[in-house]
């Protein structure tokens, strides 16, 4: 290699030394290391220390101030008014030895004159009943009245010793699904316990003690729960619009599906139970039963022209209502892969006007809407003809 050719490979190592130099050194510009008057050199920065965050509390919309002052002033209206009932009850052991057992549950003033409202159930079997005021007053009462069907009691105390202001009672047939509705009473032993909810639903049918039906139940998802049975579900001016009686639930606590006596029914029965001790049913004396596709097809096999709905008439009672009035019950029987079934009997399609599908639905039209000695129009479907009779309601046999 001469002299010339080392030179050029000297000076070609030398500038790639230089290249390499320049990609590894860190590259600086004079404006990142400009001093600041709000930056301190670089050798004096600190982490920053966030500050603290203030609690954002957002302001009460005037509507939410305004829907709990309402809550407040029904609860401070109408608490007093409702009272915690204590009773107890002798059940027996396997040696049939007494054993005393207590339970209880709610209910409100009804009158001046020492009447409680309160529901069956809480007071069913009672050997002794004591109602709590909210100011802690305790008295003996004794039982006025009952109603299973309807699942309402009437207690009372004496008069002379407390005093005693009636809860005022609205009127159940304006209600709205969506209303706001406040219950008060003793869940779980828990006296003057008060929640709040809306009606869910109206018109409900709801099973009574003695498995009979009421209807215009009052759902609702306040919060109901074991205690609260017999205390009033009120609207937002303070005013009683049902009786709390039952909830759905597989815990026995409230999950949010609760139901109450409308006060309209409150308002017929209480009266008579206070006058009586009892309340008259209505009575029309069929045996009812809903129209199936399977028993459709076994009438029409023995020949008669029934529709697909409606309640078949299993059975007339001689000298009932429905009796007096004409309607027909069962003219003979049939076999079938079932047994003997009745038939030729009317099939009832509606009471007023009102469609009627089931049992149910008949008994609770009757006991909502009817008394003893109401005249009723009955459409019935008999040979294929629609036919509109009128019937006289009696009274319910004892």
């Amino acid at each position: 290699m001469n002299q010339r050719s080392r030179w050029i490979m000297w000076i070609v190592g030398i500038l790639m030394i230089v290249s390499l130099g320049c990609l590894t050194a860190p590259v600086v510009t004079q404006e990142a290391v400009r001093p600041s008057e709000t930056t301190p050199p670089l050798e004096a920065t600190q982490t920053p220390v966030p500050a603290t965050a203030e609690p954002v509390v957002a302001s009460p919309d005037s509507a939410l101030q305004s829907l709990q002052s309402q809550v407040e002033a029904v609860y401070a209206a109408a608490g007093p008014l409702v009272v915690n009932i204590g009773v107890t009850t002798i059940s027996y052991d396997f040696f049939r030895n007494p054993i005393p057992q207590e339970g209880g549950g709610s209910g409100f003033v009804y009158d001046g004159d020492g009447h409680i409202v309160t529901n069956y159930h809480v007071i069913e079997r009672a050997r002794q009943i004591n109602v709590t005021f909210s100011d802690g007053t305790t008295l003996v009462a004794e039982v006025v009245g009952v109603d299973p069907t309807y699942d309402l009691a009437v207690i009372r105390v004496d008069p002379e010793a407390h005093n005693l202001v009636p809860l005022t009672l609205g009127d159940s047939q304006t209600l709205r699904i969506g209303q706001f509705v406040v219950a008060i009473g003793s869940p779980f032993g828990l006296e003057q316990s008060v929640t709040f909810g809306v009606i869910s639903s109206l018109g409900r049918i709801i099973e009574s003690p003695d498995r009979r039906f009421i209807g215009e139940a009052i759902q609702t998802d306040a919060a109901i729960n074991p205690g609260n049975s017999g205390g009033p579900l009120l609207d937002l001016e303070g005013r009683g619009i049902g009786v709390n009686a039952q909830i759905i639930s597989p815990s026995r606590a409230s999950a949010g599906i609760g139901f109450a006596i409308p006060v309209k029914l409150v308002q017929r029965v209480i009266p008579e139970l206070i006058a009586t001790g009892v309340y008259r049913h209505p009575w029309m004396g069929v045996g009812p039963v809903a129209m199936t596709p399977q028993l459709a097809e076994i009438l029409r096999d023995a020949g008669y022209d029934v529709p697909d709905s409606g309640v078949y008439l299993l059975s007339v009672e001689r000298g009932s209502a429905a009796d007096r009035a004409g309607l027909r019950g069962p003219q003979r029987e049939v076999s079938t892969e079932l047994g003997r079934v009745p038939v030729g009997g009317d099939v009832l399609l509606a009471i007023d006007g009102t469609e009627i599908s089931s049992a149910r639905d008949l008994i609770a039209y009757l006991e909502t809407f009817t008394q003893p000695g109401d005249t009723v129009e009955v459409t019935i479907a008999r040979d294929g003809e629609i036919l509109i009779i009128p019937v006289t309601l009696g009274e319910r046999p004892g």
